[in-house]
């Protein structure tokens, strides 16, 4: 049996470190970026985090305003760096980088919807290694969605280039591991899946909270394995609020002496004490960069050049 004084001094543990997540002290940073519209703010802390050196902003904006239009691009094939999409897309408010994608391809690796349509789909035949070569895992990955009436829901998504529109679960879903390279909607039983209809979307991965509650679904994703989740990087998290509101969370990191990052499960808890009832991980690293009306909030990690992306998403102000 474990020792009891064991087991209470890791019981502290969590609860300090999910007390301190939550103390985080946030300023308003409205003034630091211009003219902002109403229903849409920037918060900034500098703040530690469980002790280490934390830098982060989060944008949060008004899904019921309809001033307000959240939308998404893709460069088709290549990349360009979000300061490059600022100008493609007429100066919106916001340009935050979005899901994964292929360095040696420059293809996205997730779900892009932009306008309703489906530009980019979500990679479900993953090879396997070693003696599984000849084998195939099939992951649906976490994506954020906003429909035609302005309501923001995240959901396991599959998509193919055959059907209209995504397929989403409101669960978890366990990758399918077979021989088979393709691989069909129709081949998951056990799940309430149903058509995704929506107007905006992107996807990443893990999805980190859901219903309200910590739920980091990496194992099912396929998405940073083993401890990885615990591995302070720079991030980029999206959600939204039971109060329609959409938050968007950049991280600092590998900034020694400044900001370290943070973790997947910080990320989680951070989310949940901003008021979100569902939030998702994205393409984080050298690719986590925000723009406001132009200008960075985060300092990129790749020596502060901001890294050229295939998706972004977007925030434009009429």
């Amino acid at each position: 049996m474990m020792n009891t004084r064991f087991l209470y001094f890791v019981f502290i543990g969590i609860c300090m470190s999910q007390f301190a997540a939550g103390q985080i002290s946030w300023q308003i940073a409205d003034t630091d970026f211009g003219l902002l519209p109403a229903g849409f703010h920037v918060y900034k802390t500098a703040d530690s985090l469980d002790g280490r050196p934390f830098l982060a902003y989060y944008a949060i904006a008004d899904l019921k305003n309809k001033k307000l239009v959240f939308s998404t691009d893709t460069s088709m094939g290549r990349r360009l760096s979000p300061r490059e999409y600022y100008q493609k897309n007429n100066n919106p408010l916001l340009v935050v980088n979005a899901g994964f994608f292929s360095f040696n391809t420059n293809q996205n690796l997730n779900l892009v919807i932009k306008d309703g349509k489906l530009l980019s789909y979500n990679i479900h035949n993953l090879a396997a290694k070693g003696k599984d070569t000849l084998t195939f895992r099939h992951p649906w990955n976490g994506a954020l969605g906003i429909n035609n009436h302005r309501e923001a829901d995240i959901a396991w998504v599959f998509t193919d280039s055959g059907y209209r529109w995504a397929y989403a679960s409101q669960q978890p879903v366990k990758p399918l591991h077979d021989s088979m390279a393709v691989i069909h909607v129709k081949q998951y039983k056990g799940y309430d899946i149903k058509k995704w209809k929506m107007k905006t979307a992107v996807a990443g991965g893990p999805v980190l909270l859901q219903n309200g509650q910590i739920l980091i679904s990496n194992d099912e994703e396929l998405k940073f394995s083993g401890k990885a989740k615990y591995d302070f990087h720079p991030r980029t998290v999206i959600g939204y609020t039971y109060d329609h509101k959409i938050i968007v969370l950049l991280v600092e990191g590998r900034h020694k002496g400044i900001a370290d990052g943070a973790s997947l499960i910080q990320c989680a808890q951070i989310m949940k004490d901003l008021g979100c009832a569902e939030a998702l991980n994205l393409d984080g690293g050298g690719s986590s960069c925000m723009l406001i009306n132009g200008k960075e909030t985060i300092w990129p990690s790749d020596k502060g050049l901001q890294r050229k992306v295939p998706a972004v998403f977007l925030i434009e102000a009429r």
